[in-house]
């Protein structure tokens, strides 16, 4: 296992580069409501965010440490990490939830006529109520509430060295409970049981917690891989599959497995070598300078050769904090590859009135890119 947790250090340098690309774009502060960038800035790790009733506020002002604007419920594990002023208010508040108190915090750190950066393109969401947003707004004495010109995505998708460190992690946990699938998962044992128990192994691999996990097992692939599993048992020539994103100290991996119960038929040794041969393409021209469209494109031509893609709507994306990340491997994103994003490859491919899907996760390098989870061959394996 990796070293939990990050050095103030590490914070320190995330706020460095905010500030420089606040400054850039003219923000006097960015206003953050969500998980991940509250804990981006702050290490505030905490699964109570899974209660929708209180909203939590962070603010990155242009000079100087984060300042927390939050529930009482909170302040004693905020306080465990380097930030240090904390405020709090006792929630919830069904007149006034903590929209006084962050109005006021604003008004404090941003001068009049001020631009405040909120977070608001793709991928974002605002986690507080619109009518105290507009609460806020009219309390601003001046002050404005703006997009932040795309900063967080941009911070989040280039991740540090301690960062995939943890995606790393989290990768081998998810191997070595893939590793273990033969125990429990074969002819005659029933799916559901089979995804519990792939989650129970993944907690005992050391995984804090599974909130993820699709897949399905029918004849010759399966139909859907977001479905719950049902309680049917695994018969001669299904094709099981499991993709977890399991998570180690605040970061997921995200790839999945296949297993053929019984000798597969050629169709589907077929069908699955050629998802292999198109990740691989991606992979061999994943390296800086390359973008998210080059990779589908390359996945797309090995998949178009002799099937049909899926209609999944892109073959991979980032990977960090959250299960799914900017950007997304589609013909229209033209993000450029830096040196230490996160990515995963996943191809899809259609046999018949049935699908295959294969996905790995890796990083890019300086030299090009390197998997996090364990390369597969072309081979399928049999259970």
């Amino acid at each position: 296992m990796g070293e939990r947790g990050f050095a103030t250090s590490e914070f320190e340098a995330r706020l460095a580069r905010a500030q420089a690309m606040m400054a850039a774009h003219d923000l006097d502060a960015l206003f953050l409501t969500t998980e991940p960038e509250v804990r981006y800035f702050t290490g505030y790790l905490t699964r109570f965010w899974a209660s929708p009733t209180r909203p939590w506020f962070l603010i990155v002002p242009a000079r100087g440490k984060p300042i927390a604007v939050i529930p009482g419920i909170g302040a004693a594990l905020m306080a465990q990490t380097w930030v240090e002023d904390i405020r709090t208010w006792s929630a919830p508040d069904l007149q006034d939830d903590g929209v006084s108190l962050l109005a006021e915090t604003l008004r404090e750190v941003v001068p009049r006529a001020g631009r405040i950066g909120l977070p608001d393109g793709h991928e974002t969401h605002l986690r507080m109520p619109l009518a105290d947003l507009e609460r806020v707004r009219s309390a601003l004495e001046g002050r404005r509430i703006v997009g932040d010109a795309g900063i967080i995505r941009a911070l989040r998708m280039v991740k540090s060295p301690a960062e995939i460190m943890k995606i790393e992690t989290a990768c081998a946990i998810a191997a070595r409970a893939f590793a273990r699938v033969a125990e429990f998962a074969r002819e005659g044992a029933a799916l559901d049981r089979v995804f519990r128990q792939f989650q129970m192994t993944c907690l005992g691999e050391g995984a804090d917690w599974v909130p993820y996990l699709a897949g399905g097992a029918e004849q010759g692939g399966y139909t859907d891989v977001i479905s719950p599993a049902r309680e049917i048992p695994l018969v001669s020539g299904d094709v099981l599959m499991l993709d977890t994103g399991l998570v180690w100290d605040g970061y997921f991996c995200d790839y999945d497995r296949n297993w053929s119960v019984g000798v597969p038929a050629p169709v589907v040794a077929t069908g699955f070598a050629q998802l292999v041969e198109a990740s691989d393409a991606a992979f061999g021209i994943a390296r800086p300078g390359a973008t998210a469209a080059d990779l589908f494109h390359a996945m797309q031509e090995v998949l178009a050769r002799n099937g049909e893609t899926t209609d999944a709507g892109r073959l991979g994306h980032g990977l960090g904090m959250s299960l799914t990340e900017w950007p997304s491997l589609i013909p229209s994103d033209h993000t450029v590859l830096e040196v230490g994003m996160v990515l995963t490859l996943e191809p899809g491919i259609a046999l018949g009135d049935r699908i295959l899907v294969h996905e790995e996760d890796i990083v890019i390098t300086e030299s090009g890119a390197r998997y996090l989870s364990p390369h597969l061959g072309p081979e399928l394996a049999v259970i």
